[in-house]
């Protein structure tokens, strides 16, 4: 399966995205934020080889509570083309993954239907999209019949990765990435049957420089729903595409999570949609101890933090701080004292943050020094410490209870025994401690050095 050639010049981000450095007292960028977004979907795409096996159930609502379908256990139930079965197999999946058991029936009925769809990074969600544009093409017809849009350049190489090897067995399927940087002669028809790429190239092919004919296209799929919405002028130009599509068409969007911005946006472009929605897995802290350490200074907590290093170098531990500058700085000060940690942080392009998590996953470093926006999304199993050297607070200041839960339910996951120690060092950093103990009713007790042998038997 072969591709139009990029060129050699590097696309540029499609929206105004220019890379601000985060000092410790600058807001977020709304830029910044959208390039975190971004970059923390790649990451996990990039990190997670193996489909991550979810425990959260799938919630099914039909448009047509009436109508037959069905999950299924089995590729083979799909009664796909033989080269397609042959490509996924060639993949690895042996069986389908649970949106898979969901969303490929319903992608893959007939007449075609409408589809939107929760799934996070790491549960088939690409290969179940693709495999449904794969599905619908014709071979003999030399023009563009599936359409994919991606927020970003990287993302859309990614998505054409899978393309490409699902489609390995069936050489007749061509791909064309609609990025900038792909220059055509003006005028020029596209045959290649899949385009992917991003909203503002694809725009222009589908409308100033008409490569693409939109009234050809039977498969929509917008992937990265929200990452989407967060980037300037998306919208806008996702919908003006939509627009120009055949009535049948069909239309498939993905998004790892649904505020209400995206379920707009969603209703907008999907019309008479299925849904295929997570249900929030109640995360427990029930076999997380959880302790806080009375400290007056930066200082006090890196000295607090040696002490206890010790105690906890025996497990995986990952320490959470609120800017770059401060997480530069303690993987500094640690390293000084002869530690060995790894540093995660925002400055890293995508596929060195993807190199430090496999070397933390492999155990070669044993703690990882990292900002909430790093870390986002990233499982490693075998961690059972999580040291908050600063709290989680959003950006007024008030305590960010998801992201509590989120850093320290790392630990004690499959009911083992985990471990979190917060350092507090202020008044108000005590007093956002009650609030987070108070939002889930559960008492976080004071660390005293007596309480270390505690701490290597959870970690041992």
């Amino acid at each position: 399966l072969s591709s139009l050639q990029l060129k050699e010049e590097k696309p540029k981000p499609e929206a105004n995205g220019a890379v601000v450095k985060a000092d410790d007292n600058v807001e977020k960028t709304e830029d910044e934020e959208k390039e975190d977004r971004a970059a923390q979907s790649l990451l996990n795409k990039l990190i997670r080889s193996n489909l991550v096996d979810t425990t959260n159930q799938v919630e099914v609502l039909q448009r047509d509570p009436t109508s037959p379908l069905y999950s299924v256990k089995s590729f083979e139930e799909l009664r796909l083309k033989p080269q397609l079965l042959q490509g996924v197999y060639a993949m690895g999946f042996n069986r389908p993954s649970k949106i898979q058991e969901n969303a490929l029936p319903m992608m893959l009925a007939e007449p075609p239907q409408n589809l939107i769809a929760q799934s996070q990074s790491g549960t088939g969600k690409t290969a179940a999209f693709v495999l449904a544009m794969l599905s619908r093409v014709e071979p003999g017809n030399k023009y563009p019949q599936c359409l994919c849009l991606s927020p970003t350049y990287e993302l859309a190489l990614q998505t054409g990765k899978v393309i490409e090897q699902m489609g390995r067995f069936y050489p007749e399927l061509k791909l064309a990435y609609a990025v900038r940087g792909n220059k055509l002669e003006r005028g020029q028809k596209i045959s290649e049957q899949i385009v992917i790429g991003t909203p503002g190239t694809v725009l222009d092919w589908c409308s100033k420089l008409k490569f693409i004919d939109p009234k050809k296209i039977k498969v929509f799929v917008l992937d990265e729903a929200d990452v989407m919405i967060a980037t300037q002028g998306h919208q806008d130009q996702s919908i003006r595409i939509q627009r120009m599509l055949p009535r049948d068409c069909q239309m498939l969007l993905f998004s790892a999570t649904f505020e209400d911005s995206v379920w707009k946006f969603a209703q907008k472009v999907v019309p008479d949609p299925n849904i295929i929605k997570l249900k929030r897995e109640e995360e427990t802290l029930d076999t997380i101890k959880q302790y806080y350490v009375l400290c007056n200074s930066r200082d006090e907590k890196f000295h607090a933090l040696c002490n206890i290093y010790g105690a906890i170098t025996i497990a995986q531990a990952m320490i959470f701080c609120h800017t770059r500058k401060t997480a530069g700085w303690l993987a500094a000060e640690l390293s000084k004292q002869g530690h060995q940690v790894a540093l995660l942080s925002g400055e890293m392009m995508v596929e060195q943050r993807a190199a430090v998590i496999e070397r933390f996953r492999e155990g070669k470093e044993k703690v990882l020094v990292t900002t909430n926006v790093c870390a986002r999304g990233i499982d490693v199993e075998q961690v059972s410490v999580v040291i908050n050297f600063d709290l989680p607070v959003d950006k007024d200041g008030n305590p960010d209870n998801e992201t509590y839960l989120h850093r320290i339910g790392r630990t004690g996951r499959f009911g083992k025994r985990g471990l979190a120690i917060n350092m507090v060092d202020s008044k108000h950093s005590m007093n956002i401690l009650n609030r987070i103990q108070e939002h889930f009713n559960k008492k976080i007790n004071k660390l005293d050095t007596d309480d270390l042998d505690e701490i290597e038997k959870i970690t041992n």
